[in-house]
């Protein structure tokens, strides 16, 4: 089996709820439901996401929970998300195949088995729209605040090829902004400056080109103050390495930051199902 597909996706807090979200942000919510329809059409043996909002200081973990269930209100706007029930499967198998490759490589990864821990809202807003039947396993990554774009990167890689060797069907997500410079006022969009650089890094994922978005990212996340510093991007570039198809299915603003959703086809998965691509670039 293989990575049937990967994406990056936003968890803006107002598009939790649809009913609630605002009209700038319904872009979104279509583009979330589209992928929606693709991930139930591949039926998927397990989700793995990697969320900006799970940080952790030094080691890089993996959610080997069996089952994921709780009530999440977040904890920086319980006025946005508060009392949200969550119920999902997990996959303790493959999570621990991911830390055992990570550990191998040379790399700090710890699995964490306790049904106590709380998601963040940066993994249960997306699956909400992704997983709305919570009949998929997930296994959750954190951002890790200790591990620079490179070792993210190298991570990224490590799963990959997991994912790639794993007998599995899996899906990767990515979750977080782009530049996320915060404002107060949700309807504010980034600076023109940010959305320049938003808009070349978005034509390099679109156009295959993952060697230069790769070699574009340190300088972008540092001057568009990408969301977790862009290790979530780095990972998924990572996971994508042999090159991808991509699709782009919404765009949307929150409180300054730039939020996408895109959904990747990697060349292992398309190759395998007969479908034709575009060239993969070798990093």
């Amino acid at each position: 089996m293989s990575i049937e597909m990967a994406a990056l996706v936003p968890h803006t807090p107002r598009m939790c709820f649809e009913e609630k979200t605002p009209d700038f942000q319904k872009e979104l919510v279509k583009g979330m439901k589209r992928l929606s329809g693709i991930i139930d059409r591949i039926q998927p043996d397990a989700v793995v996401l990697i969320s900006c909002h799970w940080t952790s200081s030094f080691d890089h973990l993996v959610d080997a929970t069996p089952e994921h269930k709780g009530v999440l209100t977040a904890l920086e706007c319980p006025n946005l998300i508060s009392d949200v029930p969550y119920s999902y499967p997990g996959d303790s198998e493959l999570a621990a195949e991911l830390a055992e490759a990570g550990v191998k490589s040379g790399l700090s990864v710890i699995p964490v088995d306790d049904p106590a821990y709380c998601w963040d809202y940066g993994t249960v807003v997306p699956l909400r729209y992704l997983v709305p039947k919570g009949d998929i396993p997930v296994i959750d990554l954190s951002v890790t605040l200790a591990a620079n774009l490179e070792e993210t990167y190298r991570w990224g890689q490590i799963a990959g090829s997991v994912l790639k060797e794993s007998g599995k069907k899996t899906v990767f997500i990515s979750s977080g902004a782009l530049s996320h410079h915060l404002v107060r006022g949700p309807e504010c969009m980034p600076t023109l400056a940010e959305q320049a650089l938003d808009s070349q890094f978005l034509t390099f994922l679109t156009d295959n080109d993952l060697l230069s978005a790769k070699l574009m990212l340190p300088q972008y996340a540092k001057n568009a103050g990408l969301e977790a510093g862009g290790r979530h991007i780095a990972m998924l570039l990572g996971v994508l390495e042999d090159g991808c198809k991509s699709t782009f299915y919404g765009y949307g603003q929150s409180s300054g930051s730039s939020n996408v959703v895109m959904a990747f086809e990697p060349m292992g998965a398309a190759a395998g199902s007969g479908r034709s691509v575009t060239q993969g670039v070798e990093l």
